[in-house]
């Protein structure tokens, strides 16, 4: 009995990585003629999840945010940077290294069919979920698959390059971070004798590497990496870690450190009710500030960058409202069970990213338009969209027609990309202005919805819900009354940056812009 109850606890506690794991899952301006010099200041990048401006300035306003306001106003704030789609922590973070949206680096989202290995890849998400796709699989896949066999070689990540150009960088609990230098992670005999996980990984990580309490820079840094601190992924984590790297004078040419708790509470309290958690966010700032003999000192030693990933749309309180029940929308098909391998008489695949779903066709007689004409009839579902033979098909059930648009063409977008765009343009939000097109409330659509329909290979459409909707499936994670995102929609899409240190910005305000203007940075012009 005793050796039971110690398996089932060992069993919790692989779940509490996990679902931390999951939680993180937010006027352009061209310097094509302008010459960067490289700053030869070290980068600090911090990822606060689910930051968002109205919320930031919020907190500013009313006091709560000393630290972020004295960055603000020693440098310039951006309030509205486009993230990636599906606005998910993986693909974000994919971008934000790659400078590439999913089409080239490859990670199509936190839950997604591999049509070559016919299952699911679920990085993490609720602990039903894990247990159903086996808890040794969703591991794998977290600590290994997703940086090392899913993330495309053909991108380089931006520490694989700085590492290239001679330069160092670090990661601080960011589930993204491949690098040049080989490491071994030693992870727990006793869950590998029970088959939870393997006994150790061999990864390639940047010359600094912090990954809660798998992989430490400070070995003092242990009192935040125990069961109830989540296995060190948490803030307070990353604060230690941060501070015992400059303390030590240690700070690399970049480092990107991960500050995750604010997601957890966005989640759920809401976009617009979860001041005491920016608060908290801002006093890990505090100390990392207070490193250093003055803040002014902290300012004049390195280039500061603080910025969230994605946004979060609203979910109705009412769970017969808020949330879309798949399984009930699509019942006259049979759905293939995660907790079950692949059948043959399995016709639809399910892989939901909260507000955005890939729905996969493993059978030659399901056609994705019939799928689509069921998904119209549900009024909270936004838009639906496939790929054809012409382009990117998009429906919606407010709209009669269809939009069709396809790379190149006579339609310019205000990040310079060139389309051809056919019908129905509100269904999208799209306006022209002669041959100029316009975003609304879906930014850079055409570029993000094109990528993720490109992003991996099978038979499958995209549905995306409206601000104050989720998708459910089979027990998948759920937020009514707080917040989601996954979607293309602004209120998931739109993130602010505050940058101290330089006057340069990037090229477009895109977290995809952000990899080769770091690199210019750091680097100058002439690499």
């Amino acid at each position: 009995m005793k050796k039971v109850i110690y398996i089932i606890l060992i069993v919790v506690l692989v779940i509490a990585l996990s679902l931390f794991l999951i939680g993180r899952n937010k006027a352009n301006q061209s310097l094509e003629s302008e010459h960067i010099d490289p700053t030869n200041k070290p980068v600090i990048l911090l990822i606060v999840d689910s930051l968002m401006d109205n919320s930031l300035q919020q907190a500013i306003q009313e006091g709560r945010a000393p630290a972020l306001k004295f960055l603000m106003e020693n440098g310039h704030y951006y309030p509205d940077f486009v993230s990636s789609y599906p606005t998910m922590s993986v693909s974000i973070d994919s971008t934000l290294l790659t400078g590439k949206y999913p089409d080239e680096h490859r990670i199509p989202g936190l839950v997604w069919y591999n049509k070559a290995e016919t299952r699911l890849i679920n990085y993490g998400t609720a602990k039903e979920e894990i247990f159903k796709l086996g808890i040794k699989q969703v591991i794998e896949d977290q600590l290994f698959h997703l940086n090392h066999k899913h993330l495309s070689k053909q991108t380089k990540t931006i520490h694989e390059e700085l590492a290239n150009s001679g330069l160092q960088t670090g990661s601080i609990n960011a589930l993204v971070y491949r690098g040049n230098e080989p490491k071994t992670i030693n992870l727990s005999e006793t869950l590998a004798n029970v088959d939870l996980m393997p006994k150790s990984v061999d990864i390639m990580t940047p010359t600094i590497f912090s990954y809660g309490a798998f992989a430490q820079y400070s070995p003092e840094n242990k009192k935040n990496t125990q069961l109830w601190e989540r296995y060190g992924f948490n803030d307070p984590f990353v604060t230690e870690e941060l501070k015992s790297i400059i303390k030590n004078d240690k700070l690399p040419a970049l480092t990107l450190a991960y500050y995750a708790d604010l997601d957890q509470a966005v989640h759920k309290d809401g976009p617009q009710n979860h001041m005491e958690a920016i608060e908290k966010v801002d006093q890990y700032l505090q100390e990392v500030l207070d490193s250093y003999r003055s803040w002014e000192e902290a300012l004049k030693n390195n280039v500061w960058m603080v910025m969230g990933d994605s946004g979060q749309a609203p979910v109705k309180g009412d769970k017969g409202e808020s949330l879309i029940s798949l399984h009930s929308l699509l019942d006259a098909y049979n759905i293939h069970k995660t907790s079950e391998p692949m059948k043959d008489d399995d016709q639809i695949v399910l892989a939901l990213n909260e507000r955005m779903v890939y729905i996969y066709s493993v059978d030659k007689s399901v056609k994705l338009h019939d799928i689509a004409t069921t998904l119209q009839e549900d009024d909270r579902i936004n838009f639906i969209a496939w790929k054809s033979n012409e382009g990117v098909q998009v429906v919606n059930s407010d709209k009669e027609g269809n939009l069709l648009f396809r790379p190149n063409g006579p339609l310019t977008d205000p990040y310079g990309q060139s389309w051809t765009v056919e019908g129905e343009l509100s269904i999208l939000d799209l306006k022209q202005n002669n041959n100029q097109l316009e975003y609304g409330i879906y930014p850079d659509a055409l570029a993000r919805l094109h990528s993720a329909l490109h992003s991996h290979k099978g038979t499958f459409l995209i549905a995306d819900a409206k601000p104050g909707y989720e998708f459910i499936g089979e027990g998948t994670p759920t937020h009514p009354g707080g917040g989601s995102h996954g979607s293309l929609h602004e209120d998931d899409s739109l993130v602010p940056l505050i940058v101290t240190g330089t006057d340069t910005k990037p090229n477009n305000f895109r977290l995809k812009d952000m990899k080769p203007w770091i690199e210019q940075l750091i680097l100058g012009n002439n690499q």
